[in-house]
């Protein structure tokens, strides 16, 4: 699992690329944690898919932007997870420690 630090103005946005394997069922969820007003997040405009990127089993890259709101310290856990499968362990999981101030 990765983790990051970012530092943030309110209204800042930081724009999160993290590798998709939605061919397979996953999707990217995310909690935040920590002072949770301080951000906010949402799915990004999506890069063009390359040629060939929807074969079975490829990956393709998702964009996330979390934007500063107001001063705090906020906690995002990103987990890859199938959604059919609730009590199956993350294929993947990503952290981000977002400071805004």
């Amino acid at each position: 699992m990765e983790v990051r630090e970012v530092a943030l103005a309110p209204g800042e946005p930081y724009d999160l690329r993290l590798t998709g394997r939605g061919a397979r069922g996953y999707v990217w969820t995310w909690r935040v944690t920590g002072d949770a007003d301080a951000v906010s997040v949402s799915e990004g405009p999506q890069p063009p898919e390359p040629e060939g990127a929807l074969l079975a089993g490829a990956t393709v890259e998702r964009v996330y932007v979390v934007r500063g709101r107001v001063a705090g310290r906020a906690r995002i856990r990103f987990a890859q997870v199938r959604p059919p499968y609730p009590d199956e362990a993350p294929l993947d999981e990503f952290v981000l420690d977002v400071v805004v101030s």
